[in-house]
This record gives C-alpha cells, structure tokens and sequence, in this order.
C-alpha cells in the first residue's frame, strides 16, 4: 500500500493525521491491481471482462503504457498464469519482468530516447502476435509521454518541444493530446493498426476530467472525438501555429481514425478505476470520524491558483456561514488544474493550487491538502502540500514571503522551507489529483 513517507513531519500540523489517512485510503482505492483483479475473471476457456465474454482460443499477451501499467500488468499475470505468452510494458521507472511481461523505461512528462526505444520495442513485439491471438492493453496516465512512435517525416524531438510549449502555456490535457495525436503514429486509435490479433480488450485507468477514452495516453486504441479542426484551433490559440513548419501543420490537418471505423470491431475499452471512486472512499473515511462530506466535484479544472481561490471561497463559506454545511465538514474534489509557467521555481499544480489556497484561507480553523495521486507533482519531488490557516503567519516568521514564491512558480520550495510537502514516492498510482480539506468548529 502507497504511504506518505514524511508523515511523522506532517502529523505536528492541527488536522494532519486525519487527512493523511483519508489520503492513503483515496490511493488504495485507485490501486491498479486491485481493479484489474476485480474486472477480470478467468472463466475456463473465456474471460469475463465488465460482464462481457471474450473467448481465449490463442495466446495471450498483455502490452501496456503509463504510470499505472506495471501494477496492472502484475494482476493479469497472477490472473493467467501461464496462459501469457509475453509481452512489453513501459513505466517511468522502468525494472526487469513481471512474469513473462518484460518492464521498459520511458520518459514523462516529455518523451525522449527512453520512451522511443521502448516504444519500438513493444511494436517489434507486436510482430510475433498471432491473428487468433487475444491483446490485453493496459493503458493509464502519463502513456502519452511513456509510449511514442511519431508519424513518418516526424521528429521525436519535435514532439516533445510541441508539448512542452503548450503545456507550459497552460493547455488542458484534452488541447494537449489533441495535437500529439496528429503527430504520432501509434495515438489516436493508430495503435490498432499494428495488431493483428483477433480480440483486443484494453483496461484503462482514468487520469483525465471526465474519463473520456480517447484522451487518456492519447487513446491509442479509442476512437478520436476530436477533429483537425480542434487541433489547429489550439494552436492558434496558444500562438503556436504560424510557427510550425509546414511538414507538421499537413499532419495535423490529417483526420484520425473515428467512431464506425471497422478498426474498432476488434477492441473493447473498459475503463476500471477513476478519480470519483477515490474520492468516494476517502469520504466514507472522513465520515466515519464524525464529518459532514461533500464532494464538490471531479471535473476540477483551470489556472491552479485561481482554482485554489476558489476552493478557499468554499472554506470559508462553511467556516463563517455554515453553507454548504456546518462544521465539523469535508470538502473534497478531484481533477486536473493546469499552471502557466511565469517564473523558474520548482513545484506543480498541486503545490501552487495549495499555496493560492493558503494565502486565502490565513486566520481560519481549516486543514487542507492538494495531492498528484502518482506521486509526482509537476518538477518538484513531492506529491502536493498540506496546509492550514496558520500558514502565512507562519512562513512570515522565518522571513519568507508567500506571495513572491506564487509568483515564480516555485512553490515547492516554499512549502519545503516550512515541511509542508507531502513526499510519496512514485505510487503507481494515477488517478488525477485530488483535493481535500477539513473545517472544524470554533475553539
């Protein structure tokens, strides 16, 4: 099970232990393993997949991508046995097997040299699968950067400064992968065009607002629901158009595959785990200690410091007039800010939603955590921040100043400085991020 590795640091602030537990119940909800085990049922000579029947004729092999993919590829092992022929999964840490399944590196959040070796390796495995063959694919957060083969006359360097440029300019993850799709050869459905096998049943974690399929790892076996007209329109948006060469901009005006294409008959997607199931659980957890739950929402989006203000309205709102509930109440939400990148500090969307939402909550008898479920919180070592309405006093009296860290982008440095980071480690975990915060009566 996932811990947080610097609790006894934590556990001196007023409300920390509470939420600390509520957040390692939100990551044991969205263990990987866990989900596959519970999804998947070896029923003699078929599988039963969310109460669909795949027949098992052939070999099994079991591909895979994203943060999450070696957790899942553990649970298809245990579930199959000697069933699996082989197979190739690539995670940002990389290893050596799990069972016959071999465990590459690649690189997030931008692809690199890692990602591409890998990438061509699991397609050079692909070669040896058969027509009556089953695929199993087990596909989550962070696939798009771990997973990556670019479309003929395509760079992979280009790829990962497009990227980099626009997420540094604050797209979403749906404007992001939009693009990337166009320039990849395995994304956007495309991957199917590698496999021959018969039956291709993909698993799939959610890491994106909304759970939509063929953005999660840029839906490499999932039809596309956005269209070259979206694509462009995000780069103009962003001020990126004019500048790509012309080679680029003929790709990305080339349609991806669609709902209805005869490529999809092969496959079935089923999502397994997602952000609202762990929000669910981690409020059950709080309810137990006495709390009035809410979940605000799961589709938490926009500029993470605007977004910290305004989950500090909510605070403040059941702190001073009881609404949307009393204390003692949880608030809880779930999704994926982004930050536009104007300074050169060191942090993520979690840790400078967290600070925006310090600032705004001083004085107030509330306890609040900000946390990136895989572990990894933008550049920074951290998983996101913990905090209360004391600290601003408290960074005020070691001389630091709040605002001039928001500013740069460096908010992982400030919470460093008063130990307040919450360090997991990587979880293999990747169910977006999640927020949660406690107010308490009045002393």
């Amino acid at each position: 099970m996932v811990t947080i590795k610097n609790r006894e640091v934590l556990v001196r602030i007023s409300g920390a232990e509470l939420l600390l537990d509520a957040i390692e119940t939100a990551l044991k909800a969205a263990d990987p393993y866990n989900a596959v085990m519970s999804k998947v049922k070896l029923r003699g000579d078929y599988v039963e997949v969310e109460g669909k029947r795949v027949e098992v004729r052939g070999r099994i092999h079991v591909l895979g991508f994203g943060k999450a993919s070696a957790r899942m590829a553990e649970a298809l092992v245990e579930i199959f046995g000697d069933l699996i022929a082989g197979g190739v999964v690539i995670t940002p840490t990389g290893g050596n097997r799990v069972g016959p399944v071999e465990v590459l590196k690649g690189n997030h959040p931008i692809p690199g040299e890692d990602t591409l070796k890998a990438s061509k390796r699991l397609l050079e495995y692909l070669q040896g699968v058969g027509e009556g063959d089953v695929v199993f694919v087990a596909i989550s957060g962070g696939g798009s950067a771990l997973f990556e083969v670019p479309e003929e006359g395509v760079e992979l360097g280009e790829i990962a400064k497009l990227s980099d440029e626009l997420m540094g300019r604050g797209a979403d993850i749906v404007e992001l992968n939009a693009v990337r799709k166009r320039l990849s050869a395995v994304k956007g459905g495309k991957l199917l065009r590698y496999i021959k096998a018969r039956r291709v049943v993909s698993l799939i974690v959610s890491d994106v607002v909304g759970d939509r399929l063929d953005t999660i790892a840029s839906g490499p076996t999932a039809p596309d629901a956005t269209d070259k007209a979206f694509a462009v329109a995000v780069l103009k948006k962003y001020g990126l158009w004019d500048s790509l060469p012309e080679r680029l901009r003929r790709l990305i005006e080339i349609e991806t595959p669609k709902a209805g294409d005869p490529l999809f008959d092969k496959v079935i997607n089923v999502p397994v785990v997602n952000n609202l199931g762990s929000l669910q659980k981690a409020a059950e957890r709080l309810a137990l200690r006495g709390y009035n739950t809410i979940i605000l929402t799961s589709m938490l989006e926009g500029e993470a410091r605007e977004v910290g203000r305004v989950l500090a309205s909510v605070i403040k709102s059941a702190a001073l007039h009881g609404f949307p509930a009393s204390p003692p109440v949880a608030i809880l939400a779930g999704g994926e800010t982004v930050v536009t990148v104007r300074g050169r500090g060191r942090g993520g969307r979690n840790q400078e939603m967290c600070l925006s939402l310090a600032m705004a909550i001083r004085g107030l008898n509330a306890t609040a955590a900000c946390v990136a479920t895989d572990g990894i919180d933008g550049n920074s070592p951290a998983a996101g921040a913990l905090i209360d309405g004391g600290v601003v006093e408290e960074a005020e009296r070691l001389g630091v100043n709040p605002a001039e860290y928001l500013d740069n982008n460096d908010s992982y440095t400030f919470f460093e400085k008063l130990g307040r980071a919450i360090i997991t480690g990587y979880t293999g975990v990747n169910v977006n991020d999640i927020f949660l915060a406690v107010v308490d009566k009045d002393k």
